[in-house]
């Protein structure tokens, strides 16, 4: 493709006081400021809740506004908890098509001065209706899919704390990430049940936060390689497999065959790990190890900032914290910083040159996968 990523604008995660546009427009500010103020032409915002203190929410044009790109083009994307991921692809798909020539991407979400229950039911309507007359939460199924996957392999209840401890080990070095305080396997073991073999921290928490990318036609060290999405069933008693994600596999395949690469030549990845153990399931189905073979990833230290393949170097979900719609381009915006050799502390011990980040919409109903890098010639 010839469309590179030109600048990253982050803002911290977690619970912040300022409002829904705030924090947009502070993230695409940085953004902005990175690329001295060029023109833009097209603007894509992803938000899944839009709240703001009179309820929903027009973030677009009040962003456009805020932002002096009323004379922009401007799209709104939703995607469930994909939302960030399919706003970066909407915007490079228009560049690729000659419709932008640059574009500001910008996803946010306001969550923490939402009540819980509100929006656990906000949450739950990216389920099937019927599974939601049944009673059925996130959380809920989510366990389910984590119960099926350690009986199936033989994994101990322990396996998902390996993916706890290693996000929080890697979010300390992030001073943008909810979390700044590593803890340990055995104390993700100990939190509190939620939906067992889920606990408390195996749960990405509830976040406030944005992330933003300027994305411009030409190529350079974060230029993107490939893309790839995927769906599956809706419903999770429709799924041949609750052991794997389908449309994680569907996603990968197609975005290692828009870039001729395999998944040998990804050096570091960002994954989408709402939920702990679905960190060793993203590993194993985006190709980097056998049905199984994830905790063992993890447990040997693989995965850490000088390991084999570095995972989650902002934090992941768990550690970096989930703002629902922001989280898939705040990955990407890891992966380009790491690519472009800008990360600072996040930085993984050798600069990649291809990186991929991964992105999921509710229980893997709908699943991107990105992958940047240095073009070749």
């Amino acid at each position: 493709m010839n469309v590179r990523v030109a600048s990253v604008g982050l803002g911290r995660f977690g619970k912040r006081p300022e409002g829904l546009v705030d924090l947009a427009a502070e993230a695409a500010g940085a953004a902005l400021e990175g690329i001295g103020r060029k023109t833009v032409d097209l603007l894509v915002v992803g938000t899944m809740l839009a709240h703001g203190p009179a309820g929903p929410m027009a973030l677009l044009p009040r962003l456009a506004g805020r932002l002096g790109l009323e004379s922009a083009s401007g799209l709104r994307v939703e995607a469930a908890s994909a939302t960030g991921a399919a706003a970066f692809h909407a915007a490079v798909t228009a560049i690729e098509a000659g419709r932008a020539s640059r574009a500001l991407v910008v996803a946010a979400e306001k969550m923490t001065d939402l009540p819980t229950a509100s929006l656990t039911r906000e949450l739950t309507a990216a389920l099937h209706e019927s599974e939601v007359a049944a009673g059925a939460s996130m959380v809920g199924l989510g366990a389910l899919v984590a119960q099926r996957y350690l009986q199936r392999h033989g994994a101990s209840a322990s396996a998902p704390s390996l993916v706890s401890a290693h996000d929080r080990r890697m979010a300390s070095r992030n001073p943008r990430a909810h979390f700044s305080t590593p803890v340990s396997a055995s104390e993700a073991d100990g939190s509190r049940p939620v939906a067992l073999p889920l606990r408390l921290l195996h749960c990405a928490p509830i976040s406030d936060g944005a992330a933003a990318t300027v994305v411009e036609r030409g190529r350079g060290p974060a230029t993107v390689l490939g893309l790839g999405q995927g769906f599956d069933a809706l419903r999770l008693i429709d799924r041949d497999d609750l052991t794997s994600f389908v449309a994680t596999r569907l996603a990968a395949r197609r975005a290692y065959e828009a870039c001729g690469l395999t998944r040998k030549s990804v050096e570091v990845v960002e994954l989408h790990d709402a939920f702990a153990p679905f960190g060793l399931v993203h590993l194993e189905d985006l190709g980097f190890c056998g049905p199984g073979e994830g905790a063992s990833w993890f447990e040997r230290g693989w995965v850490g900032a000088d390991g084999r393949l570095p995972v989650n170097p902002g934090g992941g979900l768990l550690g970096r914290g989930h703002p629902v719609g922001a989280s898939g381009l705040a990955a990407i915006a890891e992966i380009a910083l790491q690519v472009m050799g800008e990360a600072g502390p996040t930085a993984v011990a050798r600069r990649p040159k291809v990186g991929l980040a991964h992105s999921m919409a509710g229980l893997g109903v709908q699943n991107f996968v990105t992958i940047l890098g240095e073009a070749a010639t």
